[in-house]
């Protein structure tokens, strides 16, 4: 791990533990081992190491996303992986993402950074919204969207589907972040919550469920 790297790190941990703003450059510099100057030589400021951190976030959340031949961000790019999908690889899916957030150092401290920030400071209440609310509700919608105009989904509203959709699993997530025992539980639920999802929106799920439960009686 290089030094940039150790600083980005103990920076998260130290503004998860005591939020952005009870959390000085000299505090980062010690947990480090070095001197402020010294720390000043790789950032010039807090916010600069509060910037990196985004960066290295995006750049987690890529090689995830990679490793699932998806985009994340792109619905236009994803929205012929959602349509090929089996149900069973939307569940795999739903489950490594959400593991991913969970447990992946920088995702699970930079939530709970924002969790507590967001009573506190305006533009990280901002970014908190638009971080877990405004964008994956976004992309999930165009991601039906372009669904429903390809006659996969039932004629609703994609904004309420994508409503129906992420706002389960953002409230499990929340409950692991607080009750980390309660994981297992938690991706059992997402199971059910995609099938259950998959069942009420998806054209001929009905038709599909059926023939599935004749063949194998």
């Amino acid at each position: 791990m290089t030094t940039k790297q150790k600083i980005l790190k103990e920076a998260l941990t130290l503004f998860s533990e005591k939020g952005y703003h009870a959390v000085y450059v000299g505090d980062i510099a010690a947990a480090v081992g070095m001197k402020a100057p010294s720390l000043y030589k790789h950032y010039k400021s807090k916010k600069d190491i509060f910037n990196a951190i985004l960066v290295e976030m995006e750049e987690n959340y890529k090689k995830q996303t990679a490793e699932l031949r998806m985009n994340g961000n792109d619905a236009g790019e994803d929205v012929s992986v959602f349509a090929a999908v089996s149900e069973d690889t939307l569940v795999q899916m739903g489950m490594k993402l959400f593991q991913f957030f969970l447990h992946d150092d920088y995702a699970s401290k930079f939530r709970k950074m924002l969790t507590m920030e967001q009573f506190h400071d305006h533009d990280l209440s901002h970014l908190y919204s638009k971080q877990y609310i405004d964008d994956p509700l976004s992309y999930e919608a165009s991601i039906f969207t372009f669904l429903l105009a390809g006659g996969v989904f039932k004629n609703v509203k994609p904004d309420i589907m994508a409503l129906h959709f992420y706002a389960p699993i953002y409230m499990l997530l929340t409950v692991c972040d607080r009750q980390p025992e309660r994981e297992m539980e938690a991706l059992q639920l997402i199971e059910e919550h995609i099938k259950q999802f998959n069942f009420i929106y998806r054209k001929d799920a009905e038709n599909e469920a059926c023939i599935d439960t004749w063949t194998k009686s």
